[in-house]
C-alpha cells in the first residue's frame, strides 16, 4: 500500500527547524560578539592590567635608612648588609622538624627560635620571616649547597641598623625595631603605605621615631618579566629608591659621654641647652640601654633584665622622670615677687631657722636660721624661711600663673615623642585631679612648701633646663630641639631647621639682673663656691635637694638611716657665662643628697668642657662619680685629646657586626636643703 506524504506539511516542519536553529544561531552568536565587546572594549583597560600583571611582577626595593650625626659630623646611626636565612611558615610543612634540619647546616640558637616563634605569632603565615640573622660567607654556602632540601627557605641580603656607640646617648637616638601588627595597620591606613611596601622596621623611640619620615627614604620598584611558574625572567623597568636624609643632631657626642661617664652607675638626668637657640647640646638620662639589642627583635632574657630592672633603663629620664626641683626653684620665685611687684630686693625677712603657719612648724635645713636676710641672701645662702613666706604672700594661683609662661608643668615641645607635663599646681588642678570633695579644696598651709620646690611640684629636667635658660637669655623662650637639620644623601643639600619663633617673656631688665647677680654669687660665695673654686670663667647657678619620700613633722632627715632610693635627689642648675650666657645645665642625682656635693660638680666638669675645652682627668673623674669632688682633680685633658679616645666600644657584638659589614658591603613635706 502506497503511503500518501502530505508535503507541505513536511516543508513546513522544516523550515520551522532552520528558522529555530537560525534564531538560536543568531542568539548565540550574539551573545559570543556581546561577550567579545564586553570583553575587548568595555573591560579592555582592566583585562590588559590583569595580563601584564600574571606576566610581570612588581618587586619593592627598600631604601637604604638615613644615618644619625652628632653636630660635629660624628655618625650615631648607621647601616650595614648582612645574609639573613628566613622561612615562609605557610610554604613549610612541618617547620620544627626544618628548623632542626637547618639548625645541622647554620648555627640556630635557642634564642633564635625563641624570636622566631614570637614573629610568627605576631605576622601573617605567608611573610617571611628571620630564624637567623648576619650569616657567616661560609654559612652562606653550606646552605646554599642543600637549598633543594628546604622549600620555604631562603637567604636574604638585608641591611640592619648599627649603633656603633652602643648604650650613648640611647634615650636621644632610639633604635628601630621589626613592624608590629598595630603599626601596620596604622601606615596602611596612612597616605605613605605604598612607601612601606617591603619595609620591616620603622623607628621605635627617640629620633629613630620621631624622624622616621625623613630617615626613610622613598621605595623604588622592580618591573620583572615572569614565567607561568612564577619565576623571574627578566627586568622590564626599573625605579631605584631613594635613600633616606641624614639627620644632624644639636648634640655634643663627646659632651653628652662626658657627662654619661661622671654620672657612672648613678641614676638621673642632665639637660643642656644654648640659651640663644634652644639647641639641646647634651640629652642625658641614666641609666642607659644598648640600642642593638633590639635590631633583630630583642630576646627575651635582655627584654626581662631592661623591663624589670628596679633601676628603670627604659625611662627616659630628662624627658619622662618628674621630680620637685627643691631649691632650684627659689630664683624663679624670686624673680616672681619682683615681677609682681610682692617683694623689693631690699626686703628683710627674719630667717629663725622656722617659719609657722597655723599650728605647723615649717623647718629650715639644719634648724639654724639665717638671721636677717635679703632677697639676694636668700638666693646665695638658700633662705627656707624667706621662701615659705614669700609662697604665702604670693599664693598658688599667682604663682601657677607666673611660673607656667616658664615651661613648669608644660609640654616644652621639643622634637621627640614621649614627653610628659609634670604638675605645676592650682586651685582648678586639684579640682581636677581629686575625686573627693575634700580632696578638691585647696588649703592654705599646702601653698607653703610650694616656695621652696616641694609639696605638689613636679617637673622635668628639660622644663627645668628650658626656664634656666629663659633666665640665661633674659627672658626669652626657645623651643628646644634635638635636631640641627636634615641632609639629602643624594644631592648633599643640607636643610636646617628653623628656630621656632622665640618668645620674649617680658621681665624688667633690671630684675632679671638682680636674679642673676645673686645667682653668680651662689658660685662665688655660697652653696657651690666649693664647686667653682678656680673657674676662669664666672657662671651662675643654684643648688637644689628634693626629697623623694615624705619625711614626718616631728622626724629629723638622716640619711644614713634610709634605704638608699629613699634619700634625696641632688639638683642643680646653672647658666655659663654669667655676662653672655652659651649654655644652660639642670641636673639631677637620684638619692644621691645634697645636691652641691653631687649635681653641681657634674656642671662644673660640663662648662669646663664647652667654655674651656677641657675634660676631667681619670682620677678627678673617679671622685665626681663618688661624690668626692668639688673643684677638679689633677690635670683636666683637652677636647681634641679627649675626642680621640671617644671611639666606639670594641666589643665582641660590636667587632662582630663590623666583620659583617666589611664582607657584605654597603601633705607639708620637710623643708629643702640647699
Amino acid at each position: 500500500m502506497t503511503e500518501l506524504r502530505n508535503v507541505e506539511a513536511d516543508l513546513s516542519r522544516f523550515r520551522l527547524r532552520v528558522l529555530v536553529l537560525a534564531v538560536v544561531m543568531l542568539i548565540a552568536f550574539g551573545l559570543v560578539a556581546a561577550r567579545l565587546v564586553y570583553l575587548q572594549v568595555l573591560r579592555h583597560e582592566d583585562l590588559g592590567e590583569q595580563a601584564e600583571s600574571n606576566r610581570t611582577a612588581i618587586v619593592p626595593i627598600v631604601p637604604n635608612r638615613g644615618q644619625i650625626l652628632d653636630r660635629n659630623g660624628v655618625v650615631l646611626a648607621t647601616n650595614y648588609s648582612a645574609y639573613t636565612l628566613e622561612i615562609t611558615p605557610s610554604k613549610v610543612a612541618n617547620i620544627e622538624e626544618t628548623i632542626d634540619e637547618l639548625a645541622t647546616i647554620v648555627d640556630i640558637q635557642h634564642r633564635d627560635r625563641r624570636r622566631f616563634k614570637k614573629l610568627r605569632d605576631e605576622f601573617r603565615s605567608f611573610e617571611s620571616l628571620p630564624i637567623r640573622t648576619r650569616l657567616t660567607d661560609e654559612e652562606v654556602a653550606r646552605f646554599s649547597a642543600q637549598r633543594y632540601r628546604f622549600p620555604g627557605v631562603e637567604i636574604k641580603a638585608r641591611l640592619f641598623r648599627n649603633y656603633p656607640f652602643g648604650e650613648l646617648a640611647s634615650h636621644v637616638i632610639g633604635y628601630i625595631g621589626r613592624i608590629n601588627q598595630a603599626e601596620k595597620a596604622r601606615i596602611e591606613e596612612s597616605d605613605d603605605a605604598a612607601n612601606y611596601r617591603g619595609t620591616d622596621y620603622i623607628g621605635k623611640l627617640g629620633v629613630e621615631q620621631s624622624y622616621e619620615a625623613q630617615l626613610h627614604g622613598t621605595t623604588g620598584v622592580e618591573v620583572m618579566e615572569t614565567s607561568a611558574g612564577g619565576r623571574a625572567v627578566r627586568r622590564l623597568a626599573s625605579t631605584p629608591a631613594t635613600p633616606g636624609d641624614t639627620v644632624v643632631l644639636t648634640i655634643d657626642i663627646q659632651l653628652q659621654k662626658l657627662v654619661e661617664d661622671l654620672f657612672g652607675d648613678r641614676r638621673g638626668a642632665l639637660v643642656a641647652l644654648d640659651p640663644k637657640t634652644g639647641e639641646v647640646l647634651a640629652f642625658v638620662s641614666k641609666p642607659t640601654f644598648d640600642p642593638n639589642l633590639f635590631v633583630d627583635g630583642i630576646d627575651s632574657e635582655n627584654w626581662q633584665a631592661l623591663n624589670e630592672s628596679i633601676d628603670k633603663p627604659l625611662l627616659n629620664r630628662a624627658l619622662r622622670g618628674t621630680y620637685p626641683p627643691g631649691s632650684t626653684y627659689k630664683p624663679f620665685m624670686a624673680l616672681a615677687a619682683l615681677e609682681t611687684g610682692k617683694r623689693s630686693p631690699g626686703t628683710i625677712i627674719n630667717d629663725a631657722g622656722s617659719w609657722t603657719f597655723g599650728n605647723h612648724v615649717f623647718r629650715s635645713h639644719g634648724d639654724h636660721g639665717l638671721g636677717p636676710v635679703d632677697m639676694h641672701r636668700s638666693i646665695v645662702l638658700s633662705s627656707n624661711v624667706y621662701y615659705y613666706s614669700l609662697a604665702n604672700e604670693l599664693g598658688v594661683d599667682a604663682m601657677h600663673d607666673f611660673m607656667k609662661p616658664l615651661g613648669f608643668g608644660q609640654i616644652t615641645g621639643i622634637d621627640i615623642q614621649g614627653e610628659v607635663r609634670g604638675v605645676l599646681p592650682s586651685t582648678e588642678w586639684k579640682r581636677n585631679a581629686y575625686k573627693r570633695p575634700e580632696q578638691k579644696k585647696w588649703y592654705a598651709g599646702e601653698t607653703i612648701s610650694l616656695g621652696i620646690g616641694q609639696g605638689y611640684n613636679t617637673f622635668t629636667m628639660l622644663q627645668l633646663a628650658q626656664a634656666t635658660s629663659i633666665l640665661a637669655s633674659g627672658g626669652v623662650r626657645h623651643t628646644p630641639r634635638l635636631v640641627m637639620a636634615t641632609q639629602d644623601t643624594v644631592t648633599g643639600e643640607r636643610t636646617l631647621k628653623p628656630d621656632a619663633d622665640p618668645q620674649n617673656l617680658g621681665f624688667k631688665p633690671e630684675n632679671v639682673a638682680i636674679v642673676r647677680k645673686a645667682l653668680a654669687a651662689v658660685t662665688q660665695e655660697g652653696t657651690s663656691a666649693r664647686v667653682f673654686a678656680g673657674a676662669p670663667y664666672l657662671s651662675g647657678g643654684k643648688t637644689g635637694t628634693a626629697q623623694a619620700v615624705t619625711i614626718k613633722q616631728n622626724e629629723k632627715y638622716n640619711a644614713k638611716k634610709m634605704e638608699e632610693r629613699q634619700r634625696d635627689h641632688a639638683l642643680y642648675m646653672a647658666f655659663a657665662p654669667v655676662e653672655n650666657p652659651t649654655i644652660a645645665v639642670a641636673a639631677i642625682v637620684e638619692n644621691a643628697g645634697f645636691g652641691a656635693a653631687h649635681a653641681a660638680p657634674i656642671v662644673r666638669r660640663v662648662f669646663d668642657y664647652w667654655l674651656l675645652g677641657l675634660t676631667p682627668s681619670p682620677e678627678d673623674m673617679a671622685a665626681v662619680r663618688l661624690g668626692q669632688a668639688s673643684a677638679p682633680i689633677g690635670k683636666p685633658v683637652t677636647r681634641e685629646e679627649r675626642a680621640a679616645a671617644a671611639t666606639p666600644p670594641a666589643s665582641a657584638a660590636s667587632a662582630a657586626r663590623a666583620a659583617s659589614a666589611a664582607g657584605a658591603a654597603a601633705s607639708a613635706p620637710p623643708p629643702a636643703r640647699p
